[in-house]
């Protein structure tokens, strides 16, 4: 049995709007969502580079803040040891918000000067690193079963194909 369904939509918001002739002035570049047995465990939001362009990390606190309230002391960035392979390639954290419940956390990226917000839900977020691990064991604990009967099907559609042609070219054969 597996242990979970995990489930990612990447969303895009459209340049231009239906019936108008202007692009949008989003700074959204794309949204990833992922779910845990269809419960929503986190979001990336990765910003437009033109729209962030020139903005500084204390532009980006300030409008962030507005939604999430101040940013944490920097003596809270220490609560979570792990850095998950996203985080790691986010960049460089620049602030955080949230509590037992939720993270926000701000990235800034040397790399085009990305800027990106991950928003996760704290327990379902551990819920989902701990399916896809188990999902990984049983995966690789199964492989072998699975390559066996992807060879004894791949083996019998052959034989089914050869039989078939056969029969076919055996009744119109004429030398």
């Amino acid at each position: 049995m597996r242990p979970a369904v995990i489930q990612t939509l990447e969303w895009r918001p459209p340049y231009f709007v239906s019936g108008s002739t202007s692009p949008q002035n989003d700074p959204v570049h794309q949204i990833v969502f992922s779910f845990y047995n269809d419960q929503l465990s986190k979001m990336v939001v990765d910003y437009d580079h033109d729209r962030t362009a020139g903005m500084t990390d204390v532009d980006l606190i300030e409008a962030i803040s507005t939604a999430y309230g101040p940013a944490l002391k920097p003596a809270a960035n220490k609560a979570r040891s792990v850095v998950s392979q996203l985080e790691e390639e986010s960049g460089t954290p620049v602030a955080r918000w949230g509590d037992t419940d939720y993270s926000v956390v701000l990235y800034r990226s040397s790399y085009a000067s990305a800027v990106r917000i991950i928003v996760t839900s704290l327990r379902l977020d551990a819920l989902a690193r701990s399916a896809d691990k188990q999902a990984i064991r049983l995966d690789e604990r199964e492989a072998p079963q699975r390559e066996i009967a992807r060879q004894k099907k791949e083996k019998e559609d052959t034989r089914l194909s050869q039989e078939k042609a056969r029969i076919a070219n055996k009744a119109g054969f004429r030398p």
